[in-house]
C-alpha cells in the first residue's frame, strides 16, 4: 500500500519505519506545520492515510481525506464529541474509517479483561474502583482516551458508578481516574479494585511506540479494500 502519514512527530516516524520494513511505501508525509500540504491533488494515488496528531485538527484531517476518498487510520484522541459525525459519513457516503484510542494490541485486550472484572464486581459492592493514567509530559489530552475507554467499560457494567471524573472524589457513584504526566513515560494504565481487606489490580504498561505503530499498520491493512467503520474489535475478532 501506498499510505500517507498525517503527523510526524515520534509516532508517525515510528509508523514510517515498521510501514516500510512491512512492504509498505510512503506516499506522503504531512507535519504539524504543513497541514495545509493536505489536499486532494496531494492525497493522489494514496490507498490508506494514518493519523496521529492534535485533538483540534483531527476531525478537519479526516474529512479532507473522506474528500478524496481516502480511508483513514486515525490515533488522535480528545475529539470524540465528533466521532459520530465520523461514523455517520460512513454510513451515509461509502467512507472507510478507523478509530482507535490505543492501537497497542495488548491495550485492546484489557479493554476486554477490564469490561469482565467489572460485569463480576457489579455484585460485590465492597469494593470500590479507580483507574490511574500515567503518560510522557508531552501528550496533551487528560484523562488519556485509553483511560476514558476504561472508565466507559466499567460504568457501562457496574451499575453504581455514573460517571467519570478527573479528580479526586468521594462521591461513590463517580470513578475517579488519576492522571499522572511524567517524563517519557509511553503509557501506563491500572484499573485498582480495593476493598477493606484485599485489593484487584489489572495494568497495561507499554514498552514503547512500536506496538502502537504495529496495531496503526495493522489496522490499515485491515481495512484495505472495505467500507465502513471500524474498530480494534474487527481487527483482533474481539
Amino acid at each position: 500500500m501506498r499510505i500517507a502519514i498525517i503527523g510526524y512527530g515520534k509516532m508517525g516516524k515510528e509508523i514510517e519505519k515498521l510501514a516500510i520494513e512491512r512492504g509498505h511505501s510512503i506516499g506522503l508525509i504531512i507535519d504539524k506545520d504543513d497541514l495545509i500540504k493536505l489536499s486532494s491533488e496531494n492525497l493522489k494515488n494514496i490507498d490508506v492515510a494514518i493519523e496521529f496528531t492534535t485533538p483540534d485538527s483531527a476531525y478537519h484531517n479526516i474529512t479532507i481525506c473522506f474528500s478524496s476518498n481516502i480511508p483513514v487510520v486515525c490515533g488522535t484522541t480528545g475529539w470524540i464529541n465528533k466521532l459520530s459525525e465520523v461514523i455517520q459519513l460512513c454510513k451515509n457516503e461509502g467512507k472507510t474509517f478507523f478509530y482507535a484510542s490505543n492501537y497497542s494490541l495488548g491495550v485492546n485486550i484489557l479493554f476486554k479483561l477490564n469490561t469482565f472484572l467489572a460485569r463480576i464486581i457489579d455484585n460485590q459492592p465492597t469494593y470500590n474502583v479507580h483507574i490511574e493514567e500515567t503518560h510522557h509530559t508531552q501528550k496533551l489530552d487528560a484523562p488519556s482516551g485509553t483511560a476514558i475507554t476504561l472508565a466507559q467499560g466499567i460504568i457501562e457494567n457496574i451499575k453504581r458508578k455514573t460517571k467519570l471524573v478527573n479528580e479526586d472524589s468521594k462521591n461513590e457513584n463517580d470513578l475517579v481516574i488519576n492522571s499522572f504526566r511524567e517524563g517519557v513515560v509511553p503509557g501506563n494504565h491500572k484499573i485498582i479494585y480495593e476493598s477493606t481487606f484485599d485489593k484487584i489490580q489489572i495494568e497495561h504498561d507499554a514498552k514503547g511506540r512500536q506496538g502502537l505503530a504495529l496495531g496503526a499498520i495493522l489496522a490499515a491493512e485491515y481495512i484495505y479494500g472495505k467500507k465502513g467503520y471500524f474498530t480494534m474489535n474487527d481487527l483482533l475478532k474481539l
